[in-house]
Formats: structure tokens, C-alpha cells, sequence
């Protein structure tokens, strides 16, 4: 496993930095590339050879590349050395996965996209209606202190990833200081050395 590892995407994604956060667990050096997608022109055209879709981030390894976050970071889980990334118990993996899902589906789409970005733009913010029952499912789904079984995995980096962004608006501040155990998690979280790593330009301004 000497082959470079190399990771493509902008610092400002959430899954880029669900990517970053999983290399950093494992302790994998690799090279970062920055691509904007939303710069004019779309990503440039080395980048579509590797993702056709014009998606980040992609991941190359040697001659072997992929893409879309879920095949990236379980790739990195499974073929480097270090700390597992995923619950040893079967009832504890299904759960992070199912926590994996519902942050692209409620938390990414309603809170990141729904809240965070309007913001950004000082627009109306239409996740915000739908913060209560996602963070409530979250919070209720969650283990004590990680979203699943006793030590840190891929499911804590993609909640970690989504709601940071929203506790970055003052409105998803307030809804999320409502969920003690969500609050506690992120608290939690923020001293991780992969976290503290992997952080937003966003968070550095």
C-alpha cells in the first residue's frame, strides 16, 4: 500500500471533509486538489475524467480512483492501517449506516442546504421547518457521546461534517442547544484532532 494517496475536492465541502476526517483517523498522508465546481465553467476537464458527474471529492490512488463519499471512506477503512471506522457489532454498524443515510438525506438536503446556504446569501431559510424532527430522530437514534456503539466512526464524521454548518447559523444554533445529547456530541467532537484538522475556511475566518 506505497502507492500516493490523492483526494480532489474544495475545503468547503461536507464530504470532502468527511473524507479528510476519515484519512486523518487512519493516519493516511495523502495530497489534496482543490476543485471549485461551482467556479465559472464548471470543473475543469482532468477533473470530469475522473468524475464524469462533476461531484466531489474524488480519491486516487495510483491508477485507482473513485468517487461518491460512501465507497471513498469505507475504501479507506478497509485497505490502510489504523483504528476501525466502523462498530465491530452488527446492530451498531446498521445503525451507523442508517445515521450515514439519514445525513445525506434529511441533514445535508434540510440543514446544510436548507438552512446554511440561504443564510450565507441572507435568503429565506426552509430547513429550519424541519430541523426539530430531524434533529429529534438524531438525537434519539444516536448512542451516548457517538452516533453508534462506544468509539468514533464514519457515521460521527457525517453528522459531525452537517452540523457544523448548521450550528454556524444562529437560528441552527438555538434549535440544536434544545438536543442536550446532539449538543453534547458536538462539543465532544470539536477537540478531535481529525476534526480540528479538517475544519471550514469558514470556521478559520
Amino acid at each position: 500500500m506505497n502507492k500516493a494517496v490523492e483526494l480532489f475536492g474544495s475545503d468547503y465541502s461536507v464530504y470532502v471533509r468527511i473524507c479528510r476526517v476519515a484519512l486523518a483517523e487512519k493516519g493516511v498522508e495523502y495530497t489534496t486538489h482543490q476543485v471549485d465546481i461551482f467556479a465559472d465553467g464548471g470543473p475543469p476537464q482532468d477533473y470530469l475524467d475522473l468524475n464524469p458527474f462533476g461531484r466531489i471529492p474524488a480519491f486516487r490512488q495510483g491508477d485507482f480512483v473513485l468517487y461518491e463519499t460512501d465507497a471513498i471512506t469505507a475504501y479507506v477503512n478497509e485497505a490502510f492501517q489504523g483504528p476501525e471506522l466502523m462498530p465491530p457489532d452488527a446492530q451498531a454498524r446498521a445503525r451507523a449506516r442508517q445515521i450515514m443515510r439519514l445525513a445525506d438525506n434529511e441533514l445535508y438536503r434540510h440543514l446544510v442546504w436548507g438552512v446554511f446556504v440561504p443564510w450565507k446569501d441572507q435568503q429565506p431559510m426552509p430547513g429550519l421547518e424541519r430541523a426539530d424532527l430531524i434533529l429529534g430522530e438524531l438525537q434519539r437514534l444516536a448512542g451516548e457521546n457517538r452516533m453508534a456503539g462506544d468509539q468514533f466512526s464514519l457515521a460521527d464524521g457525517y453528522v459531525y461534517a452537517m452540523l457544523k454548518y448548521f450550528s454556524m447559523v444562529p437560528e441552527g444554533a438555538e434549535k440544536l442547544a434544545k438536543f442536550a445529547g446532539l449538543a453534547r456530541f458536538m462539543e465532544l467532537m470539536s477537540s478531535r484532532e481529525s476534526i480540528i484538522f479538517s475544519q471550514y475556511p469558514a470556521e478559520k475566518s
